[in-house]
């Protein structure tokens, strides 16, 4: 079984890899849909937040309410770190019993598709680490159009994660996406075939 661990910065086209790669056969681990399950009702996620962020950030359908949870997280690094200390361990661990699940079923390679990959540590979970970068111009580009951001926002969220070159220094495989999707898929094709071990 190989598995990889795909990262990126946002707007540096972390997901059109992921379907890129889905398409040459692997299975994707989506750690952002991971999240949303682990958030779920009668889960001890969810009373572990809510006894952090108390029950006004339950919705009246009984769910966690991101919108409510959002600003509270964001305004306070110091709830940021109380939310990941929680959220982080049990997202890996989800991940690495899919992923457990998913070599039973002789699944054999697989990504793990997480903007947080590093930063959560979630490393471990992989066999080798896969970074998209884009020039910054082309990123902001991106998210104006894509997320309808104003420039000055755009730049802000870029600011707030960790920078391409660091991410890229815990890299096995780089994917600089700077020339349009076709080049990106001849990218992704090659660096497949040279990278992920020929399974019989």
């Amino acid at each position: 079984m190989f598995v990889i661990g795909l990262t990126g910065g946002i707007g540096t086209g972390k997901t059109q890899v992921s379907e890129i790669l889905s398409e040459l056969g692997a299975t994707i681990i989506n750690a952002d849909l991971v999240g949303h399950e682990a958030y779920l009702p009668n889960t001890q996620t969810f009373n572990d937040v809510v006894d952090a962020f108390g029950s006004d950030i339950v919705s009246e359908s009984g769910e966690i309410d991101r919108r409510k949870l959002g600003p509270i997280v964001f305004a306070d690094p110091k709830a940021m770190d109380r939310l990941n200390a929680i959220m982080h361990p049990r997202i890996f661990d989800m991940i690495k019993e899919r992923i457990g699940v998913m070599a039973g079923e002789g699944i054999d390679r697989i990504v793990v598709e997480a903007a947080i990959l590093i930063e959560a540590g979630w490393t471990p979970l992989a066999d080798e680490i896969w970074v998209t970068t884009s020039p910054e111009d082309a990123v902001i580009a991106r998210l104006r159009e894509r997320n309808n951001m104003d420039e000055e926002t755009a730049r802000s969220r870029i600011a707030s994660q960790m920078s391409q070159e660091e991410r890229a220094s815990h890299a096995d495989a780089v994917i600089v996406n700077d020339q349009g999707l076709d080049e990106l898929r001849k990218h992704v094709e090659d660096t497949w075939r040279q990278r992920a071990p020929s399974q019989t």
